[in-house]
């Protein structure tokens, strides 16, 4: 039985079968204050190419009033399986659905939110991959496109938003009716509608004689945080520089931008009606990377207007094309865009995109980026690394490969021969290779078709005179992981080599080489007969997708000058690098600890800064030797005590040392500071203890056993948001005692109440990296109930509980003998096999890396 998936053949039989031309969707959600289930009905016009031929439309719902087929009963009780059966097809078809559809609370189909501050309940809808069906019948996949007209019935005051400029309410009482304009042919998963007491801010786009209405929502309890004119300025600058590159004009009426509450996501690229997560509404202060993540959601959003929405991949198995032409335009526009306050954006690509990607590269479920996607199962867990980041980094050398005009030459063709329609890779593949005149179906053999990452190393002779003598990039293919599909393969790269000169304790690239590299060696005769450099980076401008490795006097002179380079962006790639060699147990994790000591006080970018935080707490966790791992917390917990007392007053570095203290705080003098900071009776000067840090310093308290329910409980009152109640339930599964732990384990795996972000909240404080004894029996118990979270949850909620809940703090080969029992006994389905999998990995890894750590120090 299908359940709610869909597999590839059933979706290409269907779309030779069928044309679809319009939807009219009817939803009475007058009922959205108590909750429980509206009233859909929907009205589906549609061709079949061979009449009498069967087919079934989707629908996930919890009942069917009324099936009427070109005028003909259906009986209801055919509705089975989330399909509806649809026998003996027309020439040309009508298809009337009258059904009873569920509000949810896991963020996906139409999501109800109630908020705590004003009591009022807010509606948005999240479809992407397969949830318009939760919502309305459909045909859902993405290349059976139509015209989508929307009629809503809601409570009066309401604002109500979808694809379609907002018409004027009519009728009076207690509701009204909302009547949108038809949508152009699109498909169902950026169908979108957003409703409740939402309030908005407007703008316009304007552009000669085209006028854009621009409108950016919330909810009333955030709208004093709402920094609107932010907003619109980034909007504006990806506007003007998409449709200059595209030249294509933004093919919808209007473009709201709603943040709205519990969103799964960053944001969804809804045509004309792009839905945020709220948490980009800051409350409170946050550090310039994350206003420059916000932008980069907000131009992702955009350029998905055009490339996503406007044409449309046939199939799933071409989603990495949508995001990852997406992931490359927000990076390149905030680089280019003139007035952008990122221009350093390719920094931040190499510092945190491409490490997601050769981490998920180096994973056993790692894949092509164009991956075979036989069903929707598969599809919902390929939103990662690859498809995202390491797409977009082979497309960023795509363009250095062909030429940035040509690309953009290439891709106004696309648009212009495909708008409104469907396509493959082929037809973007094929309008570049007209523009640059290049065959690129070699070049898409090695970058799409394969998985893996290949690694650069340098070279490097020297004679007696100290002169290069021979110079050459070394490529090297690593073995696929065990159980990866596919063999490892060398691949042709564009490059560049920074050659870097100490001047006055910077390090300054005094000379700059492009170049090929294909094959396991590549010589670089430039370089012969030169006196060598103080460092060699290979990979310059982060042109390519690989790791790299410095030379062994290029390492030593990194690793004492790390924080003296000019640039952020060579800074950037050498830390990746020194992280990648502490994930591959090329470097002890103590000694990635000395390099971030010894490197991080010079580090002005603060986007970097946070990332090497993060990893150095993760090494510390998960990749030193066990018996000194408490010997490296204290020392992290000392230096970011020392940074914060040192850091600029008000600067975004000592905002994020303070969080960073609060993460990691041991002695008794560490725990005072956090209890002082939070109290008030001590202050550091320019620091805000603000509502959320003030959340982040009571998580550390109330883990270590200094906040009890009562200081929990106190705190909720002063911020008795939906931010705050999330925050709540996180310190109260932190607190280090058994029966809070037994009550957090419950919320989440025996009961399905918590919503997404409250569930997700516990998750979080549940798995303490200081509660490893506490946390112990709880291995077993996942491996007890993983399979019957994955078979009675949706996707999101089972997604959070299987990568949430493994016990990864636990690493030792007993929980990777108990993930393998697992897995030989359960027969899991591949979708969550591929999770559970991907979770073991993490413990194999940090085995071999807790090795390498044991054997530094007896070195």
């Amino acid at each position: 039985m299908p359940g709610t998936n869909l597999t590839r053949e059933e979706a290409r039989a269907r779309a030779e079968l069928l044309r679809v031309d319009s939807y009219d969707i009817d939803l009475d959600l007058g009922s959205a204050r108590e909750g429980g289930t509206f009233r859909s009905t929907t009205v589906v016009r549609f061709t079949a190419t061979t009449p009498g031929a069967d087919t079934f439309i989707d629908l996930v719902a919890p009942g069917v009033e009324e099936i009427t087929l070109n005028g003909a009963a259906l009986d209801p009780a055919s509705f089975t399986d989330s399909r509806i059966p649809l026998p003996g097809l027309a020439a040309e078809n009508e298809l009337r659905v009258v059904a009873n559809c569920a509000y949810t609370n896991t963020g996906e189909g139409l999501h109800r939110f109630v908020d705590p501050v004003d009591g009022e309940t807010y509606l948005y809808t999240q479809f992407e991959v397969p949830d318009a069906r939760r919502v309305f019948a459909n045909f859902e996949q993405p290349d059976l496109k139509a015209a989508f007209t929307f009629t809503v019935t809601a409570p009066t005051g309401w604002v109500v938003v979808s694809n379609s400029p907002t018409p004027v309410p009519v009728g009076h009482g207690d509701t009204q009716v909302w009547t949108f304009e038809p949508t152009g042919r699109i498909s169902t998963y950026i169908t979108a509608l957003i409703a409740g007491p939402y309030v908005g801010v407007f703008d316009a786009y304007e552009n000669g004689d085209q006028r854009v209405p621009l409108g950016v929502y919330c909810r009333p309890s955030l709208r004093e945080f709402l920094d609107a004119e932010a907003v619109f300025e980034v909007t504006k600058q990806g506007f003007d520089y998409f449709q200059e590159k595209f030249d294509f004009p933004y093919p919808f009426a209007k473009y709201d931008q709603l943040f709205v509450p519990e969103f799964n996501a960053g944001a969804m690229e809804n045509a004309g009606a792009v839905t945020l997560r709220d948490q980009y509404v800051f409350r409170s202060k946050v550090t310039d990377a994350a206003y420059e993540s916000r932008a980069a959601t907000i131009l992702h959003e955009l350029a998905h207007m055009w490339f996503g929405d406007l044409v449309t991949m046939e199939w799933w198995n071409d989603l990495w094309l949508n995001e990852s032409f997406a992931t490359f335009a927000e990076a390149v526009c905030q680089a280019e865009a003139p007035g952008s306050k990122w221009p350093h954006s390719w920094t931040t690509f190499a510092n945190q995109m491409k490490t997601w990607a050769y981490r998920q590269d180096q994973l056993p479920s790692t894949h092509p980026i164009m991956a075979e996607i036989n069903d929707l199962e598969d599809v919902q867990v390929n939103f990662d690394g690859i498809t995202y980041a390491k797409g977009a980094s082979v497309l960023k050398q795509l363009v250095a490969y062909v030429g940035q005009d040509a690309f953009f030459q290439g891709v106004r063709a696309y648009f212009k021969r495909h708008a409104w329609g469907n396509t493959r890779l082929s037809d973007l593949l094929g309008a570049l290779e007209e523009a640059s005149g290049r065959d690129l179906k070699s070049w898409s053999r090695a970058w799409l078709e394969t998985a893996g990452i290949n690694v650069l190393r340098p070279s490097v002779v020297l004679n007696t005179d100290g002169e290069i003598e021979s110079f050459a990039v070394l490529q090297e293919a690593p073995a696929l992981p065990a159980g990866a599909k596919g063999e490892a393969v060398l691949r042709p790269h564009r490059i560049a080599i920074g050659l870097y000169e100490l001047v006055d304790g910077a390090l300054v690239r005094v000379e700059r080489i492009e170049l090929d590299v294909d094959g396991a060696r590549t010589e670089v005769p430039q370089l012969v007969g030169r006196h060598r450099p103080a460092v060699v980076l290979l990979n310059d401008d982060d042109l390519s997708y690989a790791k790299i490795r410095l030379d062994e006097d290029s390492l030593a002179v990194v690793t004492e000058h790390l924080g003296g380079f000019t640039e952020s962006l060579p800074r950037a790639l050498c830390w990746a690098s020194a992280w990648d060699m502490t994930r591959d147990g090329e470097l002890a994790a103590r000694d990635y600890l000395s390099l971030a000591l010894s490197g991080l006080g010079r580090e002005t970018d603060i986007g970097v800064v946070q990332s090497v935080q993060r990893q150095v707490r993760l090494a510390l966790d998960a990749y030193t030797d066990p018996a000194w791992r408490e010997t490296g917390l204290q020392q992290w917990a000392a230096a970011a005590e020392e940074f914060l007392r040192g850091a600029e007053a008000g600067s975004d570095h000592q905002l994020a040392w303070a969080r960073t203290l609060a993460s990691v705080a041991r002695t008794d003098g560490q725990l005072g500071l956090l209890e002082g900071l939070l109290d008030g009776s001590v202050e550091l000067k320019g620091l805000a203890v603000d509502t959320e840090l003030r959340w982040t310093l009571l998580v550390r308290l109330a883990a270590t056993g200094r906040a009890d329910e009562a200081a929990i409980a106190a705190e909720l009152e002063r911020d008795n948001t939906a931010a705050g109640q999330e925050h709540a339930a996180t310190c109260r599964a932190a607190r280090p005692t058994a029966e809070a732990k037994a009550e957090a384990w419950a919320s989440v795996v025996e009961s399905d109440e918590l919503t997404n972000y409250v569930q997700e909240a516990v998750i979080v404080g549940f798995q303490q990296s200081d509660q490893r004894e506490l946390l112990a029996p709880y291995g077993a118990k996942y491996f007890a109930a993983v399979k019957g979270v994955w078979e009675t949850r949706s996707h999101e909620i089972s997604q959070q509980i299987i990568v949430g809940l493994y016990p990864a703090l636990q690493v030792t080969q007993e929980t990777l003998d108990a993930t393998d029992a697992w897995l030989a006994a359960a027969e899991p389905a591949p979708a969550l096999r591929r999770q559970v999998v991907e979770s073991r990995a993490g413990i194999e890894r940090a085995l071999k890396a807790q090795a390498v750590d044991r054997a530094a120090a007896s070195a």
